[in-house]
């Protein structure tokens, strides 16, 4: 097993976004969103409910509609300059051109106060704000390749302490589900009873929730998967729980003053597991200590993905690799990456691109057959220049 423990220390580094540009020949790159898309809070470093612009041209520049923001921007935003539309006189030009075009003239002033002709702009950019800035001559190109993005990927050591953060929590909120399942007891038909009354997906999922508000986090799904409905990776699972049958915990909170997120699943048993769950789990077990076997850096994610598909399929277990339509067995990829995403790059999956130093991933394989449940281990690591490091700590133990 490679495990590293050498860490990256820097703060973001924009300068592939430099070199795109220059690529490109374009003066600059223009986000038009809120805080609730990352690309935007990565590059602006705020955090704001409404829609705002953020211009890089080599510095940082915001832009917003109202000054409600603007003194928290000056204070708080990884900017070298914050703006707004007063600034640009645009009560005058409403009342010249009306609102709609006021807007998109002091857009184009904005730009064309830092010499900004061109940009490339996110492919989600809005498409009137686009028009509107072609309309005022200024040029503007689809980032195709995502590169913000794509930086996001490799995470600084602030970043990993952010994630590792929200860890602790998702461990306190797992325990707590495991403490009801563990206090619980077995009814007639198998049924869980907790305090005498059922033990429901809904329950365990509330219990989940209140532990991760008080650990400064909040989420808006959690999965809480019995029986047949955990043989569907992404079901949240609804309704009572049952001893003898797999439940499966996956819970990916987002800690609110860092806005970055954890992610971990485990698989229990309350009783005594059936003979195929038992084996599932020990099998899935050992997926995933050959999916960390295999991450180091220069390992690709297909790499790390076809270590688990290896394993599974030498027990005769069917995945995707081996049958692209089955609907049992191992149904998704091995991983993902992890950071103000839940889900974003890099991909621990086929045709999963070279891991380096900085990334961090998921590891979380898993079985699944309506006939029998499902079964899934999720641990996340950080790549190091050596190997990786567990950021999960939390123990795996199939029987509560």
């Amino acid at each position: 097993m490679k495990v590293g423990n050498a860490r990256r220390n820097m703060d973001p580094d924009f300068s592939e976004l430099d070199a795109a540009l220059d690529d490109r020949d374009l003066d600059g790159y223009l986000i038009d969103a809120d805080s609730t898309e990352a690309d935007q809070y990565y590059l602006s470093g705020f955090d704001a409910p409404d829609p705002f612009l953020t211009l890089y041209d080599g510095e940082v520049h915001l832009l917003f509609s109202r000054s409600l923001e603007y003194g928290r921007a000056n204070k708080e935003a990884r900017a070298d300059t914050v703006e707004r539309y007063v600034d640009f006189g645009y009560q005058s030009k409403v009342e010249e051109y009306g609102p709609r075009e006021a807007v998109s003239r002091v857009i184009a002033a904005f730009l064309d106060s830092y010499d900004v002709e061109s940009i490339a702009a996110p492919p989600r950019f809005p498409l009137s704000t686009a028009d509107r800035l072609r309309d005022r001559g200024v040029t503007v190109e689809s980032d195709d390749e995502s590169v913000i993005t794509e930086l996001r990927a490799t995470k600084t050591d602030e970043e990993i302490e952010h994630i590792e953060t929200a860890q602790r929590a998702n461990e306190a909120a797992m325990a707590a589900a495991e403490e009801l399942l563990r206090e619980s007891r077995t009814a007639a038909k198998g049924q869980l009873l907790y305090d005498g009354e059922r033990l429901t997906s809904e329950r365990i999922k509330e219990e989940i929730e209140v532990t991760l508000l008080g650990h400064g986090c909040a989420l808006d799904e959690t999965i809480v998967a019995c029986g047949s409905d955990a043989a569907d990776p992404h079901d949240r699972g609804s309704g009572p729980l049952r001893a003898g049958e797999p439940i499966i915990v996956d819970i990916f909170p987002q800690h609110k003053a860092s806005k970055y997120h954890a992610d971990m699943t485990r698989t229990f048993v309350v009783g005594e597991p059936d003979e195929t769950v038992a084996e599932w789990y020990e099998l899935t077990a050992r997926a995933h200590a050959a999916a960390l076997d295999a991450i180091e850096p220069g390992a690709t994610g297909a790499e790390v993905h076809d270590a688990v598909c290896d394993v599974y399929e030498e027990a005769g277990q069917p995945t995707l690799r081996s049958d692209e339509s089955t609907e049992t067995g191992f149904i998704h990829s091995t991983g993902h990456g992890v950071g103000l995403d839940v889900h974003e790059l890099p991909r621990v999956a086929p045709n999963g691109g070279v891991l380096e130093p900085g990334h961090v991933v998921t590891v979380e394989p898993g079985l699944y057959d309506p006939e029998v449940g499902g079964v899934r281990i999720e641990d996340f690591v950080v790549v190091t220049e050596d190997g990786y490091e567990n950021l999960t700590e939390y123990p795996k133990e199939l029987v509560v």
